[in-house]
């Protein structure tokens, strides 16, 4: 189940933050390091050192609201570079927090006839 109505914008933090942070911290980190309004209506998704916890900001109109993810086995696909951000759609969001690599996703099937 997806917390977030769709659709929504969505941007991956990339780079490594520092897990402690809360509401607070991270809504500060969208101001000065992505340059973007936290209380846009967008998602904001961050990932910690180790890669296996994922924090999601998003403002849902009334409060921001907050929430995260731990993988038990693997990582999380994340951008190899250190700045920045990168846009996602919401379908990549959720092969991402299932730990799908959502930047090439292999399709299972693929037809070789038409009828």
């Amino acid at each position: 189940m997806n917390p977030v109505p769709l659709p929504t914008r969505v941007f991956l933090a990339c780079g490594v933050t520092d897990m402690r942070k809360g509401f607070d911290g991270l809504a500060v980190l969208v101001q000065q390091v992505l340059s973007e309004n936290p209380h846009s209506g967008a998602l904001f998704a961050f990932r910690g050192k180790r890669g296996h916890l994922v924090k999601l900001l998003w403002f849902d109109g009334q409060g921001l609201c907050l929430f995260s993810k731990r993988l038990d086995r693997g990582r999380f696909v994340w951008p190899v570079t250190a700045t920045g951000t990168v846009t996602l759609t919401p379908a990549q969001l959720s092969m991402l927090l299932e730990g799908i690599d959502w930047r090439r996703p292999e399709r299972t099937f693929v037809p070789t006839l038409a009828g």
